[in-house]
């Protein structure tokens, strides 16, 4: 799943080619896409003719576009969802979607998705934590490069919670954006392991590895994000590169950078957890 580097690269293409523009027209090529939406493409078609971009938004791995009537189109991207914008006279892309067309009669906003789990959806918008936001994303958590993101608050959120390090790194709720991936890096640069009880963690510790996520985030989301595949992509389908610069996900009996000792995968639901042993501890109960 793409995670928060990924997304806010895509919501900066979208702020900067599709922000300020009306909407002409709607086309759905696939029902799945639009499945969400309560009266189908019909109504999403409704809801956005004749709308206004306003601006593109973000919360964690959650982005959306403000219309200028007060609601959003929130866009779930899934496992392989990209918001393209490409010339209208290019061909349609094999696993496109759903496609939007602009009064300016320029470029199109086009979502494919090849697994078909993302989609399109315009949605009301709520009060949250001093904000508009669309109503699926009031319970998400603001994270860790959002300018209002409040640290000391998140660090007793975790230390309340019965649970394991990554178990809460991964839950939106309390702070949202870090996936899979951005938790085993952000653990290892913190040297805690993801078994680790959250109750019976310091304050530090909890304030080092969340600082560890801010950074390790920040430096992909300069270099795009990272892109295992074709799949993760900005606005006009290039991929990102911070996949060169992992220290420890997807890199398996290869040497910890920091120590030498060769990183393990440990099964994670149904994922994968991958960890030096040397500088990440295991908890003695576990």
């Amino acid at each position: 799943m793409p995670e928060l580097p990924e997304v806010e690269v895509v919501r900066r293409g979208v702020a900067d080619h599709a922000v300020g523009r009306t909407v002409a027209s709607v086309e759905v090529l696939h029902p799945r896409a639009v499945r969400r939406q309560p009266g189908g493409a019909p109504e999403l078609a409704v809801r956005l003719a004749g709308r206004t971009l306003v601006a593109a938004r973000r919360r964690g791995k959650f982005l959306w576009v403000d219309l200028d009537d007060g609601t959003a189109l929130l866009a779930h991207l899934g496992m392989s969802g990209q918001l393209l914008v490409q010339p209208a006279e290019r061909p349609d892309e094999k696993h496109l979607r759903v496609r939007l067309r602009f009064l300016d009669d320029g470029s199109e906003l086009r979502f494919v998705d090849q697994r078909t789990f993302g989609g399109l959806t315009a949605v009301d918008t709520v009060s949250s934590d001093g904000e508009r936001v669309p109503l699926p994303v009031e319970h998400i958590g603001r994270d860790p490069l959002d300018p209002a993101f409040d640290l000391e608050a998140a660090v007793g959120a975790y230390r309340r919670r019965r649970t394991e390090l990554k178990r809460a790194l991964l839950d939106q709720t309390l702070v949202s954006g870090i996936g899979n991936i951005y938790a085993d890096e952000s653990l290892w640069r913190a040297r805690l392991h993801s078994l680790r009880p959250t109750a019976r963690l310091t304050r530090p510790d909890v304030r080092k590895v969340l600082t560890a996520a801010h950074e390790v985030m920040t430096e992909s989301l300069a270099q795009g994000g990272t892109s295992f595949d074709a799949l993760y992509v900005d606005v006009h389908g290039d991929s990102g590169y911070f996949s060169r610069s992992l220290a420890v996900y997807g890199r398996e009996d290869e040497p910890c950078l920091r120590c030498g000792t060769p990183i393990r995968r440990s099964a994670f639901t149904n994922r994968s957890s991958f960890w030096c042993p040397t500088c990440q501890r295991v908890p003695r109960r576990t």
